[in-house]
């Protein structure tokens, strides 16, 4: 069963492997909440992301587990295990058709990161998706939001389809965590002392 907040009138939906979630990822939440005015937070881990390949994924109840961790504190956010629970590869214009579709009228804003904006030519139905939601990209400190030719060209010709977080500065990557992980170094200062506290308990990430 989704864990999701009730309909509201912004809502935010951060989508991600979240394996682990970490700190930075919960200062892109802040920065997303505050910036956007928004009622609520969705967090939505991915069940199986289409465009990572290779390495599996921590098995979906931990990466749940861990987000829910993260969120904790903060009323405005809540995880919606949506992408969890359904068959095949997760896409995100079926989590907004799905949402939309309980909740009509919302206004929803996709919280993503500059890496990602470049490559959202290749999300499935980007178009469609893009007339769905607000884009709210994390652009890398100090630099512009760049994507390609074509997404570029929809978002300059609808104003406010795509908006730009401000984001201090923060080093940090999920495949960081889970490599000082393998290693049995610390990793409070990445992703804080509950998230740490679960990996360690259950071995995530161990060789």
């Amino acid at each position: 069963m989704a864990v999701t907040l009730g309909g509201a009138g912004r809502t935010g939906l951060f989508g991600g492997s979240f394996d682990p979630p970490h700190l930075g990822h919960l200062s892109l939440a802040h920065c997303a909440l505050t910036q956007l005015s928004l009622d609520q937070l969705l967090w939505l881990p991915a069940g199986r992301p289409w465009q990572k390949t290779g390495r599996g994924l921590a098995a979906p109840s931990h990466r749940r587990a861990m987000a829910e961790l993260m969120v904790a504190g903060e009323p405005r956010f809540a995880v919606d295990d949506s992408e969890l629970e359904r068959d095949g590869a997760s896409y995100t214009i079926d989590t907004v058709r799905a949402r939309l579709a309980a909740h009509p009228g919302e206004q929803l804003f996709l919280v993503i990161g500059q890496d990602q904006f470049e490559r959202f030519h290749t999300w499935r139905d980007w178009r469609e998706l893009l007339s769905l939601v607000t884009l709210a990209v994390a652009a890398r400190a100090g630099q512009e939001v760049q994507g390609s030719a074509e997404v570029m060209e929809v978002v300059h010709a609808e104003p406010n389809k795509m908006l730009k977080l401000a984001m201090p500065a923060m080093q940090v990557s999920s495949t960081q965590v889970r490599e000082l992980a393998s290693r049995n170094e610390e990793l409070s200062p990445l992703v804080g002392d509950a998230v740490a506290g679960y990996i360690a308990l259950h071995r995530l990430y161990s060789e």
